[in-house]
């Protein structure tokens, strides 16, 4: 489930991200998607390519990965991001929802170290 005002277009923060064509109220759910899980094995043959910019770290132990499927993988980092990511390990199933307003036009961002407001630096601004 996507909801349909999202869409992916160029991002100021580099590469693609995903904006939004209306004005969204906090705690909205904008996209459930499935995650493909890989095992840890596959999560190292993964890290030397591409997609080790779109996997999550996944399951308990976070030695796995998880591929979203759907426009998940397409929100990029914000330390002050408008949106939480949440995982379902038991259904392998991602979702977003808002955690701050969002005005019509403006980029839906998460914090890659899960918390919205988490300054710790990610592995690409170390």
């Amino acid at each position: 489930m996507i909801l349909p005002f999202l869409f992916v277009a160029p991002s100021e923060k580099g590469g693609r991200g995903v904006f939004t064509s209306k004005k969204i109220p906090v705690g909205t759910v904008l996209e459930i998607s499935p995650v493909l899980v890989l095992t840890a094995k596959e999560r190292a043959t993964i890290e030397d390519t591409k997609l080790y910019n779109y996997i999550f770290e996944w399951g308990d132990n976070r030695k796995q990965a998880g591929l979203a499927l759907g426009y998940i993988s397409m929100y990029n980092h914000d330390y002050k991001a408008n949106c939480v990511y949440e995982m379902d390990y038991e259904n392998a199933l991602m979702t977003i929802k808002t955690v701050k307003p969002i005005a019509k036009g403006d980029e839906l961002c998460i914090n890659y170290n899960a918390d919205p407001d988490d300054e710790t630096l990610v592995w690409f601004h170390q």
